[in-house]
C-alpha cells in the first residue's frame, strides 16, 4: 500500500478538495491514487463526501476503486473521456441543440432486391461464395423481460413446431453457409467461419451454459468467442457528476451503454487482425431475435461484394412515420456527407425543415423513399479495422436525460451516455462506399420484442413484433418461398391470438442445410405439390426431395446426410391442431404462453431415415 507521504505537494493540493479521500490515501495503491486524481481533475470530488475515516469500511473503499478501474479500462479513452463527452452532450441537450443542424436529407443509393428473380438468385449465389471470408457477430446482451420471458432471448424457441431456439438456428445457418461456401470454393481450403457473441453481465453465463449444454449446436467451440460488454457510469446532473448507488455510497450506479459497444470490444479483442491475417473480408452484425434474418444474408452479402460496399445496411420497405428508423443521406452545408440511420421521430421534422413541407410521406410505391433500418450491418473488414484504429473503437454517442421540468436543470433519474451499433458510419470519410440492400419484409424481418399486452395495443395494420407474430412470420415466409418454387400452399386464415390478429399459414419448417438459398430449394421441389392450410411439415434432413406430394395433415421427416428421401404421394391424417392459450395462465410455460397457442399433436406421419441409401415415402 502507498502512504500519504508518497503524494507530492501538487497532488496534495488537488486532494485537498476531497478531505475525506485525502485522509484515506494511505490505504490506496499508486494505481488507485492515479484513478482518484482522474476523478478529482474531472469534477468528481462529491463521490468522497461521505467517506468514513481510515479503518472504517476500508474494504468497501478498495471495492470502489476496483469498480472505477473497470469503468476506466472498458471505455475508449477512459473515464476522463467519458466525462468530457458527457459534459458536451449534456450541454447540447440542455440547449435543445439539433444533432442534424446544417444537414439536408436525401435518399441514398442502394440495391432493391425482389425475392426469386434472376438478380436475387445471382446475388444469393455470390453471397454463398463470399461467406467463407466472413465473420458473424451476434449482439445478445439482453434478457427477454420485455417479452414476458425470464430467460435470455437467444434461448427462446424461434418456432414451436420443432422447438429450435434462436441461437441454434443462427449457428445451423452459419454452418450451412460455411459448408455451401466450401463446396463452391476453388482453392479447396476448409476454413471455419468465426462466430462472435456480445454478451452482458445479464446474459454471459447463461449464454455460455446454453452453448455448452448443447455441444455448441454442432459448431466447434473454437469458432465461438463470447465478448462481454461492461456497463457505464450514470450521470446525476448537467455537470456530468457521476451518480452514486442509492444503496451503497461506495459504488457508482451503472447502466448499459448500448449495442454500439460491439465495435470497441472487437477492436480491443485482437480478433480483427487475426481475421485479416486469415484472409477474411466481411463482418456481419445481427441482433438476437429476428428469426428471418438468414433468409436475407446470402443475397445481401452478394450485394456487398458486387458493389464493393464498405458498409451495407440491411433494410426493408418502410411506411412513412412508421416507428422504424430510415436510412438517409445527410449532406452538410460545409460539404460533409454521411449515410446513416435517422430515427423515425427525427426524420419527419428534419425533412420539414429541409424543403420537404409534407415531411415523411409515402411515394408512388406506397412506401417511404427512405428504407427502414433493421439494424443488421455488413462491413468490409479492412476499412473497418482502419476506421477503428482512428477512433479506438468509439462510436458517436448520445444522451437522453429525462428532465424534471422545462428549466432542464435537474433529472428525474440518473442518465448515461449510449451508443448504437448502426451509428458506426457517422465518422467515416466521404470516400467510404455506404449503401443498403432492401428486402421484402415478409422474407427478412420479424423481430420478437414486445410482450402480449403491449403487442395487443399496437394500432391495427402496424407490426406486432411479438412472439406470436414472429412465429407466424416464419410459417408465412416458408410457405411463400415454397409457393415461389411451385408448390401450391393454401392461403392462410386469420385468427386472434393473445389479442393480435395474425395470418395462420401452414406450419412449414426446415433446417438451413435443407434450403439455404432459393436456387437450392427449387432443385428439391418437382411435380405437382400441394399443402393444405391446416398442415404441418418439418424437414430436418438434407437430401429430402418433394416430388408430387399432396399433404393434408402432419409430416415430420428426419434423415441423415447420406440418406436421399423422396416425399411423394397423398398423405392425409388428423394432423396437429392449434389450441389457444391465455398469456396470463401461469400453468403454461412462459415461452408458450407469450405466443397465445400451443400444438396438440393429434396424429402425424413421422419418418426417420438413419441408414444411407435412397428412400421413397410412397414405398
Amino acid at each position: 500500500m502507498a502512504s500519504s507521504s508518497t503524494v507530492d505537494s501538487s497532488v496534495s493540493d488537488l486532494f485537498s478538495s476531497a478531505p475525506a479521500l485525502q485522509s484515506n490515501l494511505g490505504i490506496l495503491s499508486p494505481d488507485q491514487i492515479e484513478l482518484a486524481k482522474i476523478l478529482l481533475e474531472n469534477g468528481q470530488s462529491h463521490l468522497f463526501l461521505h467517506w468514513s475515516e481510515p479503518g472504517v469500511c476500508d474494504n468497501e473503499k478498495l471495492g470502489f476503486f476496483d469498480q472505477i478501474a473497470r469503468l476506466n479500462s472498458s471505455y475508449p479513452g477512459g473515464l476522463a473521456a467519458y466525462i468530457k463527452t458527457a459534459k458536451e452532450l449534456l450541454a447540447d441537450s440542455e440547449l435543445g441543440k439539433n444533432p442534424y443542424d446544417g444537414f439536408s436529407p436525401s435518399v441514398p443509393s442502394g440495391e432493391n432486391l425482389t425475392f426469386g428473380d434472376e438478380n436475387f438468385i445471382e446475388m444469393e449465389k455470390r453471397g454463398v461464395v463470399e461467406a467463407r471470408k466472413a465473420a458473424f457477430v451476434l449482439v445478445a446482451g439482453g434478457l427477454g423481460e420485455r417479452l414476458g420471458y425470464n430467460g435470455i432471448k437467444v434461448a427462446l424457441p424461434r418456432e414451436t413446431t420443432t422447438g429450435t431456439c434462436f441461437l441454434q438456428h443462427y449457428i445451423e445457418s452459419i454452418l450451412a453457409l460455411q459448408e455451401a461456401s466450401h463446396k463452391v470454393a476453388s482453392d479447396g481450403n476448409q476454413t471455419d467461419i468465426p462466430f462472435i457473441i456480445m454478451t452482458s453481465d445479464d446474459t454471459h453465463s447463461r449464454t455460455q451454459n446454453l452453448l455448452e449444454l448443447n455441444s455448441y449446436f454442432g459448431m466447434k467451440s473454437t469458432q465461438v468467442h463470447l465478448l462481454k460488454q461492461e456497463k457505464v457510469a450514470c450521470l446525476d446532473d448537467n455537470d456530468a457528476r457521476l451518480a452514486l448507488d442509492s444503496n451503497n455510497k461506495y459504488k457508482i450506479q451503472t447502466k448499459p451503454h448500448g449495442h454500439g459497444d460491439v465495435h470497441s470490444l472487437l477492436y480491443s479483442s485482437g480478433l480483427l487482425d487475426k481475421w485479416l491475417d486469415a484472409g477474411l473480408k466481411w463482418v456481419l452484425f445481427f441482433q438476437d431475435t429476428n428469426g428471418l434474418l438468414f433468409n436475407a444474408i446470402p443475397a445481401s452479402l452478394g450485394v456487398s461484394a458486387t458493389k464493393q460496399y464498405h458498409v451495407n445496411s440491411l433494410a426493408v420497405p418502410r411506411k412513412a412515420k412508421e416507428a422504424i428508423g430510415g436510412i438517409t443521406k445527410l449532406t452538410h452545408a460545409d460539404g460533409r456527407a454521411m449515410v446513416i440511420n435517422v430515427e423515425y421521430n427525427q426524420l419527419d421534422p428534419l425533412l420539414r425543415t429541409s424543403g420537404f413541407p409534407d415531411g415523411d410521406v409515402n411515394c408512388e410505391t406506397g412506401y417511404s423513399p427512405f428504407p427502414g433500418n433493421i439494424n443488421q450491418l455488413i462491413l468490409e473488414l479492412g476499412s473497418y479495422k482502419e476506421e477503428l484504429q482512428k477512433t479506438g473503437g468509439a462510436i458517436k454517442e448520445f444522451v437522453n436525460p429525462k428532465y424534471k421540468d422545462s428549466t432542464k436543470t435537474s433529472f428525474k433519474s440518473s442518465t448515461r451516455l449510449e451508443c448504437m451499433m448502426q451509428d458506426y458510419p457517422k465518422t467515416l470519410p466521404p470516400t467510404a462506399r455506404v449503401g443498403f440492400t432492401v428486402m421484402d419484409i415478409w422474407l427478412a424481418y420479424a423481430p420478437v420484442k414486445n410482450n402480449p399486452e403491449d403487442a395487443a395495443k399496437v394500432p391495427k395494420g402496424n407490426p406486432y413484433h411479438s412472439a406470436t407474430s414472429g412465429e407466424m412470420a416464419i410459417y408465412r415466409a416458408n410457405s411463400r418461398i415454397l409457393q415461389k418454387a411451385g408448390v401450391k400452399v393454401e392461403e392462410p386464415v386469420k385468427q386472434v391470438l393473445n389479442g393480435q390478429e395474425v395470418e395462420v399459414w401452414s406450419r412449414i419448417t426446415w433446417k438451413p442445410k435443407w434450403g439455404l438459398i432459393f436456387s437450392d430449394i427449387k432443385t428439391k421441389v418437382s411435380g405437382n405439390c400441394d399443402i393444405s392450410q391446416r398442415s404441418t411439415m418439418a424437414i430436418t434432413g438434407r437430401n429430402v426431395f418433394i416430388d408430387n406430394l399432396s399433404l393434408d395433415g402432419a409430416l415430420i421427416v428426419d434423415s441423415i446426410d447420406d440418406a436421399e428421401v423422396k416425399l411423394g404421394g397423398s398423405i392425409k391424417n388428423n394432423g396437429w391442431t392449434m389450441e389457444t392459450v391465455d398469456y396470463k395462465d401461469t400453468s403454461v410455460p412462459e415461452e408458450i404462453r407469450i405466443r397465445g397457442f400451443r400444438f396438440n399433436k393429434v396424429e402425424q406421419l413421422e419418418k426417420k431415415f438413419a441408414q444411407p441409401g435412397k428412400f421413397s415415402l410412397e414405398d
